[in-house]
């Protein structure tokens, strides 16, 4: 059993339709047609969505997936009109708004991975491969790889896991021409985004993009390149063998998983209330990941 521990009734917002509620996102459609996608500051865990909201969070996101769609602009454009607030909306949505141009998205989470761990790594010491992809032998958990990879997923649910598919079965569900370009353009942006990160003391351990179709042309939608979607590390606190510390919510996945929370993830309760400790102690992780990489303060 998964999913939210309690869903958030939708904000009802003259003028827009709301559409769905997902793990953090709230989206809705405005008289328009355009969508208006509103990171909230919920946060999952072990494939549930927690009591507990991590302050600012959907701020930083969006604030951060745009400081990159201008750093990618060049490679693929994205679905961004404008970050206005509509006329009506809460306050609170200010700094956490994006009105997006509707996309005909693909059923694809196209995933780039530079670096060896996650998934990848259970995947690796079975069979010496990722997504069907064969490696060295004698790859650990952090190892970067002789070179990035394309490792697709499908999509699933709020409460499920993205199912892991061959790249094969991709170009039957959207075409060889399609997945081709999508796997062309995810690394592309993977290894720009790599190089700055790397120039601010990071390293971009693999990231997961969500792309759709403007008629025929390819535009990138949703977030990019954050703590949620992505696996960023201290580039100088990097140790191939052990687990990175990571800019994320670690210190959530820890604390649940720990005797003092009482809760079992394998289990089918829902998980606590989480410690404003461990809360305060993710979102400075999320701050410092944005100041990191763009170089200017949060506040």
């Amino acid at each position: 059993m998964s999913g939210f521990v309690t869903k958030p009734e939708p904000v009802q917002v003259p003028g827009l339709e709301h559409l769905h509620t997902g793990k953090v996102r709230d989206l809705y459609r405005d008289q328009a047609g355009r969508l208006v996608m509103v990171a909230s500051d919920r946060t999952s865990a072990f494939d549930w969505v927690l009591p507990s909201d991590i302050p600012d969070k959907g701020r930083i996101l969006t604030q951060l997936s745009l400081w990159w769609f201008e750093r990618i602009a060049d490679l693929v454009p994205n679905h961004v009109i404008s970050t206005e607030v509509p006329a009506g909306a809460p306050a609170d949505w200010a700094g956490r708004t994006m009105v997006c141009e509707p996309l005909e998205m693909f059923p694809v989470e196209c995933v780039a991975r530079g670096y060896l761990t996650g998934s990848g790594l259970k995947e690796y010491d079975v069979s010496r491969t990722v997504n069907g992809i064969a490696l060295p032998a004698g790859l650990v958990d952090g190892s970067e790889l002789p070179a990035p990879i394309y490792t697709p997923a499908l999509k699933a649910e709020v409460g499920e896991h993205d199912e892991n598919v061959p790249y094969e079965e991709t170009a039957r569900r959207i075409g060889a021409e399609w997945a081709a370009t999508l796997r062309q353009i995810t690394l592309a942006v993977y290894g720009r985004a790599r190089d700055i990160a790397r120039e601010q003391g990071l390293i971009l351990a693999d990231t997961k993009f969500e792309f759709g179709r403007r008629g025929e042309e390819l535009v990138i939608g949703d977030e990019v390149l954050t703590p949620d979607s992505s696996r960023f590390w201290p580039a100088d606190r990097w140790e191939p063998g052990t687990a990175q510390p990571s800019f994320d919510k670690q210190f959530i996945r820890d604390w649940l998983a720990s005797p003092e929370s009482g809760w079992d993830p394998a289990g089918e309760l829902p998980p606590p209330v989480l410690p404003p400790e461990i809360l305060e102690r993710s979102r400075a992780k999320y701050v410092e990941a944005y100041e990191r990489l763009t170089g200017t303060s949060w506040d």
